[in-house]
């Protein structure tokens, strides 16, 4: 289990290795230069179907740690990339291989539906 924490301008917190980002910096640097698939979701705390998938989101960091990175956005924290992304909807979720958009799904899924997303895209 990763626990580190970065507070600044921008927040990055890794935790049960799940990084949760707010600047276009660590954006950068965490999904699009990554090396393996980044799954991210895009979340707001007042959101209930976004704490519905962060559970499931968690189990699924455990199972695919070190073949694929796990991200959580906060939209009302880092709306930039939100507006990237054209996220208009949470929870939305999306994979990212080699910095481009692979799969997305849009609302709360099921972690079956989660898996058949990741399995495709690794």
């Amino acid at each position: 289990m990763t626990d580190s924490r970065f507070l600044g301008s921008g927040i990055s917190i890794k935790t049960m290795g799940i990084t949760a980002i707010s600047n276009p910096q660590d954006w950068e640097r965490e999904v699009v230069n990554s090396a393996v698939p980044v799954f991210v979701d895009f979340w707001a705390e007042w959101c209930g179907p976004c704490r519905m998938v962060s559970p499931v989101v968690d189990e699924l960091a455990t199972i695919y740690d070190g073949r694929v990175k796990f991200v959580k956005v906060n939209v009302d924290e880092a709306s930039e990339l939100a507006s990237r992304y054209q996220v208009f909807s949470i929870p939305t979720l999306v994979i990212l291989k080699g910095g481009n958009v692979a799969a997305q799904q849009v609302g709360a899924a099921s972690k079956e539906s989660y898996i058949r997303m990741i399995d495709r895209t690794l």
